[in-house]
């Protein structure tokens, strides 16, 4: 049997997308929420921009959607070409669902969050709070932080790392090289562009396929900003990366342009990641997101299954603040995240990313191109599958024993 926990004060460290939507759902429930964070300020890196079905279910219920929708846009289509950009296969939307997807760049959809975090009376954000060490007890959860004002201790009834792929709070737990899973050998450059790629007949998502020269196009913004996440050889440094843009902008994009042609708001190279740790939940210490699971970033399914972590982790404390459950709701937290990544998150992750660079059997690239005409015809599948990523969710009301 588990314990009867209180859950009236908890500390989320990392100010990103998960940490403020969970702090935002928490905070709306009554609980007293302090964010930890390590920078000054929110991060304006080129990241995530589309949030899938099951993401924009979150977002409704932090109260947020509607600013998003309004700054955002709705992609319609997605499909995949060839390096001259031939069309090879496609998806187009042309049902109302519930919760269709949207697209805003995630340092706009951060800002939004904030506002709506701090307009909670029982939520504060620390900035300039690094982390450093985490002890715990039968009472509380600690972590000891550098601060500006200097070395400090901050306790609640738990502590949840939402502070990203580096976790120092998951270092603190299980060490820090233990990750379990792979780096690819497989270099990416994530860029904010503004190019004109309408003119060449792209859709509002592009996958071009190739060996060496593949990449991503999607429109991100209304104004016309398009994320263009691209590969290039492995083992450079970040310096030579960016030196290379131009380069490989010329050589890869529709019209070869020169930087003249384009307008480049941001650029950062990532390295690719396939990883989970070995739990999410010890003791009074609890992951999500990023701090949790690492997945490459085609498909989307890094930060919505991230989102899909909230969710859950929150349906699990409000059962166990309201005594619905005990705190084995949260090692049902643990199992049931750890599961999605790896028979959803992992294996969808890593077959969007072979189809893209050529890595897969021709075959499966067929049965995926015929699944794709398949969509044109049967309006059925084709709803299904514009709601695949609602597979991610969980029901925790099935784990309530109150």
């Amino acid at each position: 049997m588990g314990k009867q926990l209180a859950v009236n004060k908890v500390i989320i460290v990392g100010a990103g997308p998960s940490g403020l939507i969970l702090g935002i759902l928490l905070a709306k429930e009554g609980v007293k929420v302090q964010i930890l964070e390590a920078s000054h300020e929110l991060d304006k890196n080129p990241r995530a921009a589309h949030y899938a079905p099951s993401a924009v279910y979150e977002l409704e219920r932090a109260g947020v959607l509607d600013e998003v929708k309004a700054k955002g846009i709705h992609p319609d289509a997605v499909c995949w070409r060839h390096p001259d950009g031939t069309f090879i296969a496609g998806i187009k939307s042309r049902f109302d669902i519930p919760h269709p997807m949207v697209c805003l760049p995630l340092d706009q959809l951060d800002v939004i969050l904030l506002n709506h975090f701090e307009a909670q009376p029982n939520a504060e954000v620390l900035w300039k709070h690094k982390v450093e060490s985490i002890d715990q007890d039968e009472n509380e959860a600690r972590a000891h932080v550098e601060s500006p004002s200097g070395k400090q201790t901050f306790g609640a009834d738990f502590i949840i790392g939402c502070d990203g792929a580096n976790s120092q709070i998951r270092r603190s737990l299980f060490g820090d090289l233990n990750y379990p899973g792979e780096t690819l050998q497989s270099q990416i450059v994530a860029t904010n562009v503004y190019y004109d790629f309408t003119k060449f007949g792209y859709w509002d998502s592009n996958f071009i396929i190739d060996e060496n020269d593949w990449y991503m196009a999607a429109r991100i913004t209304k104004d016309g900003l398009w994320r263009v996440t691209y590969g290039d050889t492995w083992g450079l440094s970040n310096e030579e990366y960016l030196k290379r843009q131009p380069e490989r902008f010329e050589k890869i994009l529709p019209g070869h342009p020169k930087p003249g042609d384009y307008k480049l708001v941001s650029a950062s190279p990532y390295k690719l990641h396939q990883r989970c740790a070995e739990s999410f939940r010890v003791g009074r210490f609890l992951l999500a997101a990023d701090a949790a699971h690492l997945c490459n970033p085609f498909g989307g399914l890094g930060l919505t299954g991230g989102i899909a972590d909230v969710g859950s982790l929150f349906d699990a404390l409000v059962a166990l603040k309201s005594g619905k459950a005990d705190d084995s709701i949260l090692d049902k937290y643990s199992e049931v995240r750890i599961e999605k990544w790896q028979k959803i998150i992992n294996p969808m992750s890593r077959a969007n990313f072979k189809r893209v660079c050529l890595d897969e059997s021709e075959e499966s690239r067929n049965e995926f191109w015929a699944l794709c005409k398949k969509m044109e015809e049967d309006d059925e599948l084709a709803k299904q599958m514009s709601q695949g990523t609602n597979v991610l969710r969980e029901d925790f009301k099935e784990y309530i024993t109150a």
